[in-house]
């Protein structure tokens, strides 16, 4: 322990034996870092020598050497940056080489070379603490431009207890009111998954009026990161009401958070701002537009954006987001013909975009489509198939109805069974009424000790379904005994940019009469239709008219009564649920797309469902 900070022992090249050292010299004058414009320490020194590789530096090097001047830090500096900052093979060697023939290294040296570690292209997070170690054993007090490297590095180790007591450092160096170091501190909370912390020190800046619009930028990253993306939009509205103008981190976070929860209008927005005000949308930005879009059930809106980016700023990340999203959708063949237009287009497919085929093969009943990929995969693309990807093939053969394939293929998987695969199948027989599967698929999520909630209730549901009511009894209690809870199922319609979420029977809303009211007022119509409830999926020992009370007020059935209330005519009606779609409200989605002339588009847990005119695209494959 060294100075407060917990770390393993310090270790050769990166720490050489402890120093003495006079005064720091006083800090350069602050300018913008990683969050902006780079500090004195990121200067690109190799311009200063004209070094152009790490063989002309040698050269530099050598005749610093024969003059003497290669453990001076004034001389030795440009040299030390350009291989530290460069990228360049051996680069980082080569700065450690020149660092460790320092004399007396000050503040700005270590500085330098531990941004090194820190970037990117020479990533070694662990050697940048043990330098810091290093200077604080040196006697070389860090200054406001070490404390956003060394934090960095902690984000990147994901070292929560380091970077705390380096957060303690700062406080007792006076640092705090840095700009710079507290956006530092705010976005090492959120990478390390402590979102709270973070939104406490963006709180202390913006109780003192120095928040800057990285420090929104880091608390957007902090809540995205952590799945947070209800404070996620609200931040990032606040943002844009108090004035601030989004750079692209906030932007892509916010898309994030839009394409989680279904809020297609602000989406939309977002989108539009971005025309307004840059001349170009990047690459990360349409793969982060074709992502939204078609999470939020556009996918015409995710082609056109698609489509209108060149092909020298398309990559593979954004062929793989038009293939999810249109898996997402049920269109396998549309997304196998993207798949072959990135091959075309000379871009290697990963383990990721495999991901996505597969997905797209799955969910439109593609069965020799995935299984060729599958091969090719392997075979043309010399990739090793993982968990994930086992787990879609386990999804496509059962789907299928090819269940005992599937189960096979569970047992050859290198890795070894999975939870996804046996929830895979958990769920086809659920589909297919295998109750012995089904059985069998619980058990094993039981010895994986990674049975939930959600999979007590499938096998309970089905023994239900069989009148079989002291056995789903037996499993519900199993359920509640060892402690697992199952989350609360809702649906949830976004209506002027604003995001509404109802449960089964609620009577929260401050429209619920009105809701009700029109709840009321579709049944009737559909019932002069024909429409008579199907309550067969009501795993409840309870009578016929009970079970019709239940079905009726469905929280996909409020949130779909409260969009259509709520939007213009004509408007289609977006609803976002964690629920499986049930054939009960299938049916009747369908039908009242027909009568109210609306096209109702529904994201369940797996899938888009887009009805218009009383069908639906998924044409009854779900």
């Amino acid at each position: 322990m060294v100075g407060g900070l917990v770390l393993s022992q310090a270790q050769p090249h990166q720490i050489s034996t402890p120093r003495t050292t006079t005064a720091p010299a006083p800090a350069p004058e602050k300018k913008p870092r990683d969050q902006a414009q780079p500090c004195p320490c990121a200067t690109p020194a190799a311009a200063a020598v004209s070094a152009r590789s790490v063989d002309e530096v040698r050269k530099a090097q050598a005749r610093h050497i024969k003059l003497g001047l290669d453990r001076s830090p004034r001389h030795a500096r440009p040299l030390l940056s350009a291989c530290a900052l460069s990228g360049w093979p051996g680069g980082m060697e080569l700065a450690a080489s020149i660092f460790d023939s320092l004399d007396e290294p000050e503040a700005f040296d270590y500085n330098t070379l531990m941004r090194g570690h820190v970037s990117d292209r020479c990533r070694d997070p662990a050697a940048a603490l043990r330098l810091y170690v290093e200077m604080l054993q040196a006697g070389v007090e860090p200054d406001h431009y070490t404390f956003p490297f060394v934090l960095k590095a902690c984000a990147q180790l994901v070292a929560s207890r380091q970077g705390r007591q380096l957060h303690a450092h700062v406080v007792k160096l006076g640092l705090q009111q840095d700009e710079y170091v507290h956006n530092s501190l705010i976005s090492f909370y959120g990478k390390c998954g402590e979102p709270a912390m973070a939104r406490k020190e963006f709180d202390v800046m913006a109780s003192e009026g120095r928040t800057t619009a990285a420090s929104w930028s880091a608390l957007l990253a902090a809540y995205t990161m952590a799945g947070m993306w209800g404070e996620c939009l609200d931040t990032f509205v606040a943002m844009v009401r108090e004035g601030w103008r989004p750079d692209e981190t906030s932007m892509v976070s916010a898309l994030s958070a839009c394409a989680h929860l279904g809020a297609y209008d602000v989406g939309r927005g977002i989108h539009a701002a971005l025309l307004r005000n840059a001349a170009r949308v990047n690459t990360i930005m349409s793969t982060s537009l074709v992502d939204m879009y078609a999470k939020c059930g556009s996918i015409e809106n995710a082609a056109a954006v698609f489509d209108a980016t060149a092909d020298d700023n398309k990559n593979a990340w954004t062929y793989s987001a038009m293939v999810s999203g249109l898996a997402l959708h049920g269109d396998g063949r549309k997304a196998l013909q993207v798949f072959d237009e990135m091959l075309r287009d000379g871009h290697a497919p990963d383990a990721a975009a495999y991901v996505a085929v597969l997905n797209a093969c799955s969910r439109a009943g593609l069965l020799e489509d995935g299984l060729r990929c599958f091969d090719r995969m392997r075979l043309e693309h010399k990739l090793s198939p993982n968990a994930q990807h086992y787990g879609c093939m386990v999804d496509l053969m059962a789907r299928a109805g090819r269940l005992d394939d599937a189960r096979a293929l569970i047992g050859s998987m290198p890795m070894g069974p999975t939870d996804t695969a046996w929830r895979s199948l958990l769920n086809a027989c659920q589909i297919h009424g295998d109750m012995d599967l089904a059985e069998l698929a619980l058990e094993e999520l039981r010895r994986l000790g990674v049975a939930n909630a959600g999979d007590y209730v499938i096998v309970a549901g089905m023994h239900a379904m069989a009148k079989n009511w002291d056995a789903a009894a037996a499993l519900r209690t199993e359920a509640v005994d060892s402690g697992l809870v199952q989350s609360a199922g809702y649906s949830a319609v976004e209506v002027r940019g604003e995001v509404h979420r109802f449960v089964s029977q609620d009577m929260a809303h401050p429209r619920r009469r009105d809701i009700y009211e029109m709840l009321h007022q579709m049944e009737w119509q559909l019932r002069f239709e024909g429409y008579v409830a199907d309550t067969s999926e009501v795993a409840l020992d309870v009578g016929e008219e009970e079970k019709r009370r239940v079905v009726a007020a469905h929280s996909q059935k409020l949130a779909m009564a409260f969009g259509l209330l709520s939007t213009p005519e004509g408007a289609p009606v977006r609803v976002v649920t964690n629920l499986r779609m049930s054939r009960e409200c299938h049916a009747y989605s369908a039908m009242i797309s027909e009568i109210f002339g609306r096209e109702i588009v529904v994201r369940d847990r797996n899938r888009f469902h887009r009805f218009s005119r009383g069908s639906c695209t998924c044409r009854d494959y779900w």
